[in-house]
């Protein structure tokens, strides 16, 4: 399954790396990559949403015995994973390639540091929001952009690290 994953990748860094020379001033590659891979997994994290919230749930509530969530919600706790797992595969194979640390040591580092993002992600909305009261959308923007800084930076020296022997 490795070799799958290794073969897919590197055939997503070809078809990225073909669109990289005009941005060569302004980022480097892994940088353009990381961005590339981040945008194209939001994308894809929509539509599933959609497709989940439309026709696997039908609009309908989630009933999991202990509790009944919203269709919304429900959605939300279906496609999570999925796209994080996404996510995950894209930054392993195709953007962070020269870790040597074990998969599943960097799949944990990986959620630990999605699990930071949605808590300073809420943090910033409570403060810029609640707080300061500026309007939701902007706050948003604001909130995902320092979460974009941290979490590459994060994922480059914690999650995906090369060791130094």
């Amino acid at each position: 399954m490795r070799i799958i994953f290794e073969t897919f990748g590197k055939w997503i860094c070809t078809f990225i790396d073909f669109f990289y020379p005009p941005f060569r001033k302004y980022m480097n590659l892994r940088f353009f990559r990381y961005g590339v891979t981040g945008v194209a997994n939001v994308g894809f994290s929509f539509v599933l949403y959609y497709f989940v919230y439309n026709f696997v749930l039908r609009k309908q509530l989630l009933p999991l015995g202990f509790y009944t969530f919203s269709s919304h919600v429900g959605s939300l706790i279906i496609v999570f994973p999925i796209s994080n797992f996404i996510g995950f595969l894209l930054q392993k194979y195709v953007t962070f390639t020269e870790s040597d640390l074990r998969g599943h040591v960097q799949l944990y580092r990986y959620f630990i540091i999605v699990f930071i993002n949605l808590g300073i992600n809420t943090f910033v909305l409570k403060v810029l929001v609640d707080g300061f009261h500026f309007w939701a959308t902007p706050s948003q923007l604001v909130a995902t952009f320092i979460c974009i800084i941290f979490s590459y930076f994060s994922q480059k020296k914690f999650t995906f690290k090369k060791l130094i022997y």
